[in-house]
């Protein structure tokens, strides 16, 4: 699995995050130093404590997507994918939900499997017999979008 930190892809990502590391300790070395001289400010020794800080979060970040990319293939041959009748498993053949499955990690892959559409259907319409108030409102809504159409 490490083989694939050493890809051409992931080669160059490691040069990227290397050269950032390097760059922002570079940086806070030189405001650490323009900060010494006789016009420097609290500015720069702000800015020569900030860059390290960059460069920390940037180590960070190298971590959190390298484990991130190494944890992926695992997740994806334990996912299962819900059918309408029940679960597909790893080798295509369907499964019907059983009581046995409503243990913890059945709780745990329908959490992970759970569609749900990004945007909520709309509300349906609602008629003057349901709510007369808002029927009205919705009116009046309409004709206001009708007369700005009309006016442009």
């Amino acid at each position: 699995m490490k083989h694939r930190l050493l890809s051409p892809g992931w080669v160059l990502l490691h040069l990227v995050f290397v050269a950032a590391v390097a760059t922002t300790l570079w940086l806070g070395w030189w405001q650490w130093e323009r900060a010494q001289e006789a016009g420097g400010s609290f500015r720069n020794l702000g800015y020569a404590l900030q860059w390290p800080l960059f460069g920390a979060f940037t180590l960070f970040l190298w971590y959190q997507v390298a484990r991130m990319d190494l944890r992926k293939p695992e997740e994806e041959r334990s996912d299962a994918v819900v059918s309408d009748s029940g679960v597909v498993s790893d080798s295509g053949t369907e499964r019907a939900s059983s009581p046995a499955d409503t243990g913890v990690g059945a709780a745990r892959d329908s959490a992970r499997v759970r569609n749900r559409p990004l945007v909520p259907p709309p509300a349906p319409p609602v008629d003057a017999d349901e709510d007369p108030e808002l029927a009205a409102y919705n009116q009046y809504l309409r004709e206001l979008g009708e007369a700005d159409r009309n006016r442009r």
